[in-house]
């Protein structure tokens, strides 16, 4: 019998066996060939979502709305300052009505608990675009990256994550690593590691696939036959300002260089989910440039417009992910 998931919510990949992902990986290199073939694949016409954004977001946002729009749905955007959700309505209640309207709901926001107490009362599928604890959606663009660089042989590489390894990228990567056999590095200073509550989930999960996970301090250690060095902003949005000199102090030494570059394998790449410090080309940059002294944050400038630097293709490949979750759940 084959893999479905029709149906279900997509809250986090600890929810998936590692045969679920890989069938959502499959889809989507198949939606993503169709695209770039310009073949039609409207599979559901006549469906309608929703997405919720308490956080704002570019790739999310254009990803859900390109994505079912290609399916041939229908699309709703709620913006922070379009709902009553946590204000007027109840959390549950707001599920309860949209449920009833909607045969798919995307929630980007602050809490896990929100996404999971909307799955459990709307009766429709609910996918996480984003929260504090977990980003599943953005690990399938991760790793169909990976594949795509790797000849779709992943299993036993090594993925590095360099700097705040225990914001939600950082965990969500550890945990679709263990499930699909590849091993994790997190590197970074002793403060900004991993809690023990993903540490103890995906430790057993990466020994039945083979594969291993480790938490350094040393950037030598963590980027030496390094296949993929991937990291994230150092501040992430809804925290406060005032940690960004602490953040900074603590972090700088783990910025991707090409140092970094060069411990890795020859054919190692670079991955981030964006937006990234990479220059002062924005307001934030050129705003903590002045505070601080610094151009370059998590990512030089040179690694991040180099060749090995893979992000842009990590970024359209949330559209096609995401449209793989919608399809397979809603079909």
């Amino acid at each position: 019998m084959g893999v479905s998931i029709s149906g279900r919510s997509f809250l986090k990949l600890l929810d998936f066996s590692t045969e679920e992902i890989e069938y959502l990986l499959a889809l989507s290199k198949n939606f993503k060939d169709m695209k770039r073939a310009g073949v039609p694949h409207r599979y559901l016409e006549g469906k309608n979502v929703v997405l919720l954004f308490q956080k704002t977001s570019t790739r999310t946002r254009c990803a859900f709305e390109v994505g079912a729009m290609d399916l041939g749905m229908g699309v709703t955007y709620l913006d922070p300052g379009s709902s009553q959700m946590g204000k007027k309505e109840s959390i549950e209640d707001t599920a309860r009505v949209l449920g009833r309207m909607y045969d798919g709901i995307e929630f980007r926001g602050f809490a896990q608990a929100d996404v999971e107490c909307l799955a459990d009362n709307a009766g429709v599928p609910v996918w996480n675009g984003l929260t504090t604890e977990w980003h599943p959606t953005q690990m399938l663009a991760d790793v169909l990256t990976i594949q795509e660089n790797f000849n779709y042989q992943i299993k036993g590489r090594t993925v590095v994550f360099m700097g705040d390894c225990k914001n939600n990228v950082a965990r969500s990567l550890m945990v679709v690593c263990a499930k699909l056999g590849m091993n994790y590095v997190a590197c970074g200073p002793v403060d900004c590691m991993p809690g023990a509550d993903v540490v103890d989930a995906c430790t057993p999960i990466a020994a039945e696939n083979g594969c291993t996970i480790t938490l350094t301090q040393s950037v030598e250690e963590a980027c030496t036959g390094a296949d993929v060095i991937y990291t994230d902003v150092w501040v992430s949005m809804g925290e406060p300002d005032e940690v960004w000199e602490q953040r900074i102090a603590e972090l700088e030494p783990y910025r991707v260089t090409s140092a970094c570059m060069e411990m890795a394998k020859p054919e190692a790449i670079f991955l981030h989910c964006l937006p990234a410090f990479h220059d002062t080309n924005t307001t934030i940059g050129a705003e903590k440039a002045e505070q601080f002294g610094i151009t370059e944050m998590e990512v030089t400038d040179e690694v991040f417009e180099s060749k090995r630097s893979k992000v842009f293709d990590e970024a359209e490949n949330r559209m096609h992910t995401i449209k793989a979750v919608m399809y397979a759940t809603l079909k």
